[in-house]
């Protein structure tokens, strides 16, 4: 029996919504569904999704806006429609590559004990420009290497460049709350990854599109240094638990001596950003 993956589309804006399902539509892996929710919008949704017939296509609309607070809640919630073995939850903007679910089915194969895959991703523009490409990884790490390069190498991740074991993700709690869901992939992804690692794919899967809708250029200013201090919180606590070996402890004792400072970066980062729109 084939995995199947579930791809939650958590919607608000239209601009990129046709891209973003075209994109799923041209799989090689034919095993999917799409969970796509309307959170609301004022913009036309509904009629971009009615001119797709594919029955795996499966469409919802809020009553009431979750997302633009509680941005975490409404990804929790698309969880709950899922009945895949495997999650997805990318942004209405954001595009998978046509070898995308083929990559993470082979790749399942090699690492069944894994819970917490993530995709190599370009970051494209506006017009679908690609902008860089992201650094590779090594093909398996511990939960521990994850956090320390993505805290000290500065690596690109997104929420949609993760795939995730469906009972797996549920355990741990569902993606991890944080105020405008700033910080949330990386929690939600050291904490599902923990006991089996990760496993990378070496080839792009994934487009992140960079853009003026994106929440990274939204101000949400105390919203984010509220975001970064119970996330440094989080990490502090995650920091005490035991390491398996000597190179995990090594980067422990990095991080611990170092998250402060870096937690400390992070809110003069968002602080600059902010008093520098407003001047």
């Amino acid at each position: 029996m084939s995995t199947l993956f579930s791809i939650l589309l958590p919607t608000y804006k239209r601009s990129f919504l046709k891209e973003c399902i075209d994109s799923i539509l041209v799989q090689t892996y034919e095993s999917w569904e799409l969970i796509i929710v309307n959170d609301a919008s004022p913009e036309d949704i509904r009629g971009i999704v009615e001119t797709y017939t594919d029955p795996r296509i499966h469409y919802y609309e809020n009553q009431h806006n979750i997302g633009a607070r509680r941005l975490v809640k409404q990804w929790n919630y698309c969880l709950s429609l899922a009945a895949g073995d495997y999650i997805i939850c990318m942004g209405d903007d954001d595009k998978l590559m046509p070898n995308c679910l083929a990559t993470y089915a082979k790749l399942i194969a090699r690492y069944p004990k894994v819970s917490v895959l993530h995709g190599q991703t370009d970051i494209i523009d506006a017009k679908s420009q690609l902008v860089c490409h992201t650094k590779a990884r090594p093909e398996w790490e511990s939960a521990m290497s994850l956090f320390f390069n993505r805290t000290f190498t500065y690596r690109h991740q997104f929420i949609g460049d993760f795939c995730y074991e469906r009972s797996a993700l549920l355990s741990a709690g569902g993606f991890y709350d944080l105020p405008y869901a700033w910080g949330s992939d990386d929690i939600t992804a050291i904490r599902a990854a923990e006991a089996q690692g990760i496993a990378n794919t070496q080839q792009v899967v994934f487009q992140y599109r960079d853009n003026e809708g994106t929440i990274t250029r939204h101000s949400h200013t105390f919203g984010k240094l509220r975001a970064i201090a119970l996330d440094t919180c989080w990490k502090i606590r995650y920091l005490h638990r035991p390491t398996h070996n000597e190179v995990d402890e090594e980067y422990r004792k990095t991080l611990c001596r170092n998250l402060p400072r870096v937690a400390l970066k992070k809110a003069y980062y968002v602080l600059y950003h902010s008093i520098k729109k407003r001047s």
